[in-house]
């Protein structure tokens, strides 16, 4: 079904061009019925890393990700360096609803994006990199018309999260790794330009920037496969 709000979809840096080994990932990928949410990451790694190099970096989390943390593939669905350059993350198709690990308790209907380095307090993001997130927000939440400046109720399925399994909880489309978690990801720095990049995202789907809309979509995607 394409949206009138749709935006396009930008250039992404494949698994094979970054060279993933894909012999130590889980080898089937689970599904959602669709993606009605962004949950923004930073990968808490140095900023000072030469872009030429970021494929280095990705192996590294790859391997982390899957030897140490067992989350069977990387856990953020994409990633974007500071010169703007963005990722396949997690395996299973870009423009498909790939389940990840990358939000406990709300990885269900959701997409992680992952901003390489780390953004704590008094950090400048990258333009490229904060315009090279609300490029794929714009794109990937178009798939399924939503605004990316509105608000969702997502439904908790873990306990580990901030919210009891089972619960409803409302959150803007583009949010904050720690609105569902427990934690200072993805940075003060970030977090604080999350507005500017919902705009931005909601400029880029050919939306006339005015108060947001108050109504809130239910999410109710269950996955196709029943995982997770």
């Amino acid at each position: 079904m394409a949206f009138p709000h749709a935006a396009l979809r930008p250039a992404i840096v494949s698994r094979a061009q970054w060279r993933a080994d894909e012999t130590k990932r889980d080898p089937r990928a689970h599904y959602a019925n669709g993606v009605t949410a962004i949950f923004i990451h930073h990968t808490d790694t140095p900023n000072d890393y030469n872009c030429a190099d970021v494929p280095i970096t990705l192996r590294n989390l790859y391997t982390g990700q899957t030897r140490d943390q067992q989350w069977g593939d990387l856990g953020y669905n994409f990633l974007v360096d500071r010169c703007g350059n963005i990722y396949e993350g997690r395996a299973g198709g870009v423009d498909r609803s790939v389940v990840g690990s990358h939000t406990q308790g709300f990885n269900q209907g959701t997409a992680g994006i992952a901003a390489i380095g780390t953004f704590g307090r008094g950090t400048k993001v990258p333009a490229p990199m904060e315009h090279a997130i609300a490029v794929l927000a714009a794109w990937k939440l178009g798939l399924r018309g939503v605004d990316p400046r509105s608000k969702v109720r997502l439904t908790s399925t873990n306990d580990k999260s901030r919210y009891p399994k089972g619960t409803s909880a409302s959150f803007y489309a583009i949010s904050a790794h720690r609105d569902g978690f427990a934690t200072d990801c993805p940075g003060e720095a970030l977090v604080a330009r999350l507005p500017a990049i919902r705009d931005l995202a909601a400029r880029l789907q050919g939306r006339v920037l005015r108060e947001p809309p108050r109504v809130q979509l239910s999410q109710a995607l269950p996955s196709l496969d029943g995982s997770r």
